[in-house]
Order: C-alpha cells, then sequence, then structure tokens
C-alpha cells in the first residue's frame, strides 16, 4: 500500500492507495495548531479504513502547509504537484485546476501527460479562500453547511464591493441594515470568493476545481458556472485531491 498526507493549514488529510492508485482509504483531522498531531490521528484513520497498518505501507509522501512531517514520510512534494496529480487521476488530459484551500488559493496549468505548465497562488490575504468563508460565516452567526444551504436559497443577486474580510463583514452589516435578506447576503459571500479566484488568471482545457471549500459548499460550483460561463467538474472527495496525488507520487518513488 502507499500513502499519501496533506497536511493542510486546515485540516490534514491522508489517503491510501495500492499499487493501482486505488483508493482503498482516507481520513481527516482538523489541524489546529500542531500539524504532527493532525497528520498522525489522519493517517490512522485512512489505515483503519484501509484494514491496514503502518507495515503495509511500501512508501509515503507528504505534501501541504505543514508538509515537513518528521517520521511519517520520507519525501515532500510541492501542493502544486499533488493537486495538479490529484485532479489528473480522474480526468486526465489538459486542466486547469483550481484549489480552494483554507490559506490560499491556487491555479494548476497541466499538460496532457499530467505534467505541470504553470501556476499562480493567491497569498496576499484571505479573499477567495476558505478563511474567508469561514470566518464571514461565523461572523454572520452560519455555520458553514447553514451558509451554503442560506446561499441556494437566495432570490436576489448582491454583489459586495469590499475583498478583505474585516471591510466586506462591515458592508454585510450595512446591507443587512437595509433589509438585504440573510439568504442573499449568504450567495454576495460566495459571489465574491469566485471572483477573486476568477481574477487570478485564465483558464485553459477543462477545468477541475477541487477542496474542501467545494467539498462543503457545492454553490461554489453552481455559482463559479453562472459567473465564468464554464462547466467546471469536481473529482470525487475533492478536500482529499492533494493527498491523492502525494499517495500516487508514492507509487512512484516506489517504483523509481
Amino acid at each position: 500500500m502507499f500513502l499519501g498526507i496533506d497536511a493542510g493549514s486546515t485540516e490534514a488529510k491522508a489517503v491510501v492507495v495500492n499499487i493501482n492508485g486505488e483508493v482503498l482509504g482516507m481520513g481527516a483531522y482538523r489541524t489546529w495548531t500542531d500539524f504532527t498531531e493532525a497528520a498522525e490521528k489522519a493517517v490512522a484513520l485512512a489505515l483503519a479504513n484501509a484494514g491496514a497498518d503502518m507495515d503495509s505501507v511500501k512508501s509515503a509522501v507528504s505534501t501541504g502547509y505543514g508538509r515537513n512531517i518528521q517520521g511519517l514520510a520520507k519525501c515532500a512534494k510541492t501542493e502544486i504537484s499533488c493537486h495538479g496529480a490529484g485532479a489528473f487521476k480522474y480526468f486526465p488530459e489538459p486542466l486547469t485546476v483550481i484549489d480552494i484551500g483554507g490559506q490560499d488559493s491556487k491555479i494548476i496549468k497541466i499538460g496532457a501527460k499530467g505534467e505541470l505548465l504553470d501556476f499562480k497562488m493567491n497569498r496576499k490575504c484571505a479573499a477567495g479562500t476558505g478563511a474567508f468563508l469561514e470566518e464571514t460565516s461565523r461572523r454572520m452567526g452560519s455555520g458553514i453547511g447553514e451558509m451554503n444551504a442560506l446561499a441556494a436559497n437566495s432570490t436576489q443577486k448582491v454583489e459586495l464591493g469590499s475583498y478583505c474580510t474585516v471591510f466586506s463583514f462591515s458592508e454585510i452589516l450595512s446591507l443587512s441594515r437595509k433589509g438585504v435578506k440573510k439568504e442573499d447576503l449568504a450567495r454576495a459571500v460566495y459571489v465574491s470568493m469566485v471572483k477573486r479566484i476568477m481574477e487570478m488568471d485564465t483558464f485553459a482545457g477543462k477545468v477541475v476545481i477541487t477542496g474542501g471549500a467545494v467539498e462543503f459548499n457545492p454553490v461554489l460550483i453552481e455559482i463559479f458556472k453562472e459567473e465564468s460561463g464554464i462547466n467546471a467538474l469536481v473529482p470525487p472527495s475533492p478536500r482529499f485531491a492533494g493527498a491523492l496525488g502525494a499517495a500516487l507520487f508514492a507509487i512512484k518513488e516506489y517504483n523509481a
């Protein structure tokens, strides 16, 4: 068996695959402040779901914000490479991969053979990231799941002019005082995220969107399609795309 670990800023994910790259088990655990502990617990869950233990693992690769994990993986790969590989596994053709992470968003261009062509990352602020969505929903008194449901029931388009989390919430308060419904405000938050991502780069080939924000907020896909006119695709379990890519690299490391 082969193990991929994505030690993300918000959540650690782990995927166990066989030699053919077929997923046998997955596990995730909230990161909080300890990347190693989160990674260990995510790995334990993935192995348990695969009906295996570490003795069965022939090779392991880590990626993500805290990828330099001691004791779990001997090799580390960049998030860019792993998210590209994870998406290409399901859609083996030229792709633009949009990964919406907790602290950053990435646009990754993949060629016909799965090779990395180009990438861009948004690290300047939280706009267009999971952190923006999480903080805004918290300030609105809604959980992430509730925000998705609210936005899905929106009946009126509302735009937020501010892109900063702090200023956006001030704008939301102002709109709320004017009688704008919570459902319409929730959708405006998602629209703001999508627009920040669309401004990052152009898209080529098929567009695939990954990340926990997409898995827990499917309304993001609907809004992206509306705003961009592109029929974006989503792989199975999109928040595990990076960990899957790392597991596929583990197979390559073993066969090298």
